[in-house]
């Protein structure tokens, strides 16, 4: 990382402000690098459980979307734990078709993402989202693996300062929202005599094949306006 970028990230991180550090810091990447919007997210269980911090709240459903579709740059890069990057969301159906799709129709068409991670730890991930396709050119690949150090620091700092048993707010928010998929993932999986991954997956496609929000469906689930059959695709 050159000397003036260097210097934007040290006095970003030695402010004083009412924001939060871990996104004043996105904010910072983005402005840094080629990329439009900048997230961190917790994954876990092979899940995305949810994004922490946002450079741009109206980039915030387009990380979450990994969690309603069950793929999606952010689970790969956890899963191999190496950077995931898609110069052009066109030609990635085949690894992600719905993620993919979604993400377009939503305006992204370059994603990269990059594991968090301290040893053998995984924290998290790291994404960077284009509006147009293309690579990270020049030295904005070798900067944005550098940024993806110091937002593993901020996530620890994040984690270190937290209440035991707590968790970020914006985070703390999305599982509460996600407690009605939870229960109607598991009285999906009581309708099917299942597991609960398997309903999980069969919610999704019902979502994503009715062209819904998981939200919506697992409403009408709890609701019991909706109900599923073993024979139900």
């Amino acid at each position: 990382m050159d000397a003036e970028r260097l210097s934007r990230v040290t006095s970003m991180l030695g402010e004083v402000s009412a924001r939060p550090v871990l996104d004043r810091f996105l904010v910072l990447v983005t402005e840094l690098l080629s990329v439009t919007a900048a997230a961190v997210a917790v994954i876990g269980d092979g899940q995305h459980q949810g994004a922490v911090a946002v450079s741009d709240p109206g980039y915030a459903p387009v990380d979450d979307l990994q969690f309603s579709l069950g793929e999606g740059p952010c689970l790969d890069a956890r899963r191999r734990a190496r950077p995931v990057l898609v110069a052009d969301l066109g030609g990635a159906d085949g690894s992600w078709p719905a993620f993919a799709s979604e993400a377009i129709r939503h305006g992204v068409r370059a994603v990269f993402a990059f594991p968090l991670s301290v040893g053998a730890q995984s924290l998290g991930v790291l994404s960077l989202y284009r509006d147009a396709p293309g690579p990270l050119e020049g030295g904005d690949l070798a900067d944005a693996i550098e940024l993806s150090h110091v937002a593993t620091h901020l996530l620890l700092g994040v984690q270190a300062g937290l209440v035991p048993g707590t968790v970020p707010d914006r985070l703390g928010e999305i599982l509460d929202h996600r407690a009605q998929v939870h229960q109607a993932t598991g009285m999906i999986a009581a309708q099917l005599e299942t597991d609960v991954a398997t309903a999980l997956s069969r919610l999704r496609a019902h979502a994503w094949s009715h062209d819904r929000s998981i939200d919506d469906v697992s409403q009408d689930v709890v609701d019991r306006v909706l109900r599923f059959e073993p024979d139900q695709p």
